[in-house]
């Protein structure tokens, strides 16, 4: 029977529900950004808004990413709390000398006594043509600085509770969504939840490896771990959700159960997220693992346009399969008595896929 506390939603839907309690619990929350207002309202998750609030609290904005982060600090240092969107993370990039200079330092140089609780929402594209200026994954640039949060959730139910931690945190937090978690469904609760900041998640618990994940890949990171299952290896999938800071305790104490670790990574391999954390393992707990941590992520490369040229770019849990069984040196023959099926589409994320993108 169903709970009538929850209701079944898509990613998009979950954030467009945070956005919504948010702003009539507190009339000083505000959503604004290019195309929020838009028919579209950025890929669903800003439709009706503007009817429900009006135009003083949801509003687009003219194509100046600095001029309206800058705008957003000022706001929130005046006890607002702004919800600024950008359709994609690329875009952002112009704004950088706000975010790093201004508002991840406030705090710090005010000695606490002042905050900049502003939540901006980055939107990661990928396939589709997207090519290399609205496809990049720079969660390891945003944590790479002092006074940020960061947090790349995966799923509708962490979409909704970690937009509402990140709009009630006193401090400035990166939202980053991946573009293809937009359409996958969960069953959600109605009323306000918290899902925090500082925490990972373990979704599937094993014996035999760690695979840490995040946003995008944890979906793969499951079925991935459910093929291994057949060749009889146990794997414990960890969802990062939260990339600075990293919940490295949760961590620990998975490898120090299955000693062996797979980081996967949406973003470029050098300087990258996966970096630091077999870094840390290595530093404070390399003596336990039997091999040695290994990691996927993007290569090095702007990613191509063509659609010929991205279907050896991303990664799926064909990959991650692959490299479980290098980790563990168990011999390549045994994929073929996986049968896996290969993804029919890498440059969308469904069949049914329409857009916009």
């Amino acid at each position: 029977m169903p709970n009538k506390n929850f209701f079944e939603t898509n990613f998009s839907n979950a954030i467009n529900n945070a956005l919504e309690i948010a702003m009539k619990n507190d009339k000083n929350v505000i959503c604004y950004g290019l195309g929020v207002t838009d028919p579209k309202g950025v890929f669903g998750t800003t439709t009706g808004l503007e009817k429900k609030f009006g135009k003083h609290r949801v509003f687009d904005v003219p194509t100046s990413e600095n001029a309206l982060t800058g705008i957003g600090i000022g706001a929130s240092l005046n006890n607002l709390r702004c919800v600024m969107t950008h359709q994609r993370v690329d875009f952002f990039l112009l704004a950088m000398d706000q975010l790093v200079n201004n508002a991840s330092k406030w705090y710090y140089m005010y000695g606490g006594k002042k905050s900049v609780p502003i939540t901006i929402r980055l939107i990661v594209g990928r396939g589709w043509g997207q090519g290399p200026t609205h496809s990049q994954n720079l969660q390891s640039w945003f944590a790479h600085i002092p006074g940020l949060k960061v947090v790349m959730p995966s799923n509708p139910y962490d979409a909704k509770g970690m937009l509402l931690s990140s709009i009630y945190d006193p401090n400035p937090v990166i939202f980053l969504e991946n573009r293809w978690l937009h359409y996958t469904k969960a069953s959600i609760p109605k009323k306000k939840y918290f899902v925090p900041i500082n925490k990972a998640k373990i979704v599937k618990k094993g014996k035999d490896i760690t695979i840490v994940s995040m946003s995008y890949l944890t979906p793969e990171a499951i079925i991935a771990s459910k093929y291994l299952e057949k060749l009889k290896i146990s794997s414990e999938v960890i969802d990062l959700r939260s990339i600075k800071p990293i919940d490295f305790l949760t961590i620990r104490k998975s490898i120090k159960k299955t000693k062996n670790l797979l980081v996967l990574d949406t973003g470029f391999k050098f300087c990258s997220v996966s970096s630091e954390i077999i870094t840390s393992i290595l530093e404070k707990n390399h003596k336990i693992l039997k091999n040695p941590p290994n990691r996927l992520t993007m290569p090095d490369i702007p990613e191509p346009t063509s659609f010929g040229l991205t279907k050896h770019i991303y990664m799926t849990h064909l990959e991650i399969i692959s490299k479980v069984l290098d980790i563990l040196k168990i011999n390549k023959k045994y994929l073929k008595k996986l049968k896996i099926s290969k993804p029919k589409f890498h440059d969308v994320p469904n069949e049914g896929f329409k857009g916009p993108f």
